[in-house]
Parts: structure tokens; sequence; C-alpha cells
């Protein structure tokens, strides 16, 4: 099914051009004010996806490599690296892996993919399937960061969580958006909770619609998550810029690491099956 979903979109693409592109910071969309909801679409063939049809790293092409182990401004404990043990494609399957060793004065190593001026969006639909991993001190995301920062640094130019999941609290999804005025620092970031039974022994999809009036976070096509733009600035909605999508499976931290390490949970395993982005239809 991958490989005939990736044909068939590959011959659209030739006709289009390159799947593999990024979008201007410049909207060419006409954005009401004050906001309204116009009842955006999106268009049903992706124009950047991978859906990790070739073995071994991952794609150059698509995909950039955050390598380091700095804390990554959350007391993490991993180092990320660009090694294959850390991010392999296999058998249809981006495999994350984080493992438990002595690297670069850090306890653990992983793998932090972004895909940044390779692939990125304003204004959109953004999917994802994946299964996540298990076991305390784990904690995977697929989220959402500036391509060019141009309201200031975190997190005045915004995130967007697509999906974050810690492992003391087992199969609790949660989707959120930060910017200035509402952020997890000052514990007033706009988010939401879903239990979702399985999470780590079957694949689910996680979504976002983004278009100039809201936000709108989705599990298996359930609506479970709405950010609206409230139309008073970038203090609340710096989400009228490019993005590109992050993903990662740091150890410990501090919301990951709240409980404590479960170090027979390692090594841990973060899989994803596709990612996709489709355009935001022009009303």
């Amino acid at each position: 099914m991958k490989i005939s979903f990736t044909l068939l979109v590959c011959a659209v693409c030739l006709s289009l051009g390159s799947c593999i592109e990024s979008v201007s910071s410049k909207s060419s969309i006409a954005v009401p004010k004050p906001p309204q909801d116009l009842g955006w679409k999106f268009e049903s063939t992706p124009f950047w996806f991978d859906e990790f049809d070739q073995n071994g790293l991952p794609d150059s092409s698509r995909w950039s490599y955050d390598i380091g182990g700095n804390g990554w401004g959350n007391h993490e404990l991993e180092y990320y690296t660009n090694a294959l043990r850390n991010a392999q494609v296999k058998d249809g399957l981006l495999t994350i892996t984080a493992i438990k060793e002595n690297i670069e004065g850090m306890q653990y190593s992983s793998a932090r993919l972004v895909s940044k001026e390779k692939g990125d969006l304003l204004y959109g639909r953004i999917e994802v399937r994946a299964k996540l991993p298990t076991g305390k001190g784990t904690w995977p995301a697929i989220w959402m960061l500036p391509t060019d920062w141009e309201y200031g640094g975190w997190p005045n130019s915004g995130e967007i969580d697509i999906m974050e999941h810690v492992g003391y609290n087992q199969d609790m999804i949660h989707i959120s958006t930060h910017c200035e005025a509402y952020y997890w620092v000052t514990n007033n970031q706009k988010t939401a909770t879903k239990k979702v039974v399985g999470s780590s022994t079957a694949f689910h999809l996680y979504r976002i619609d983004w278009t100039p009036y809201a936000i709108r976070g989705f599990i298996d096509d359930e609506l479970i998550f709405t950010s609206i733009n409230e139309g008073t600035g970038p203090e609340v909605w710096p989400f009228d810029k490019r993005f590109h999508i992050i993903l990662n499976l740091a150890v410990g931290g501090d919301w990951g690491g709240v409980q404590g390490i479960d170090v027979s949970a390692f090594p841990a395993v973060f899989d994803i099956d596709y990612v996709r982005f489709y355009r935001m239809i022009q009303q």
C-alpha cells in the first residue's frame, strides 16, 4: 500500500514539480481582519511527504539532524546523533531508537530529525502516522518550530506540538501550541489531552489542520484540540510564518523524567510510518 501511494503521488508531482520543496515565508492567502473561519479546505494530494520506503539512513533531501547533548532547554539526558543505530529506515518505517550508553558526557543516545529548509509549511494539513515507545523516561514528540524566527526567540515565534507523550503517563497524548502570551513556563499554554489506548502497540494518525483562523489537532481523525487566532498580534498568534516539522525521542528532562527513568525500557523505539504535508486551498 505504501509503494502504490508513493507511485501515485509522484506521478502527480511530476506534472506539478518536485514534491521536495519549501514554501515562502510570505503568505499569498488573503486573511480577513478580524480573523474569520472561512472553512478553508486542503489539497487531496500531499506536496511534501516521506513514506520511508528507502532502507538505510533517512532521506537527506528531506531531513537534517539536530546533533548534540546540551539538555535542549529541558535538562534532557540524551545526546542526539546522526547514526544509523539511532535513526534508520527499514521495511517502510522510520525507527528512532533511544539507547542507554555513555556518549559525549550524556547517558543516552537518540535522534532528532528536522525538515527545516527541506520541508517547510505556512498553513496546511500535516499528517504523521506513528507508534510510540513505552517506559518511564521516554518522551517522543512530533512537533513544529518556526523556520525563520521572525518574531524573536522561543516562545515568541511559536511552537506547535502535534503529538507529545511521556512514558510515565502511558497512552495520554498531548496537543498544544505555545507563543509569547501562552506557553508552558507560565502554565497557560493552549493544550488538550486524550487517552489513546494502544498508542504503543498500534499505529495512530496524528494530524493538525492549520489555517489563518485556527490550529486544530486530531487523533485518528477525531478533533481533540482547537487554538483560535485572537487577532491581536503575534504575541497570541505567531503562526502566520512558515514552520518545519521535528521528529524526536527525548529521554528524561523536566517533563519526561519527572517520575524517574526505567532503565529496563531501553532501547526504546519510536516508529513513524509516514509524514505528509498538504497545502491549504485559497478560498
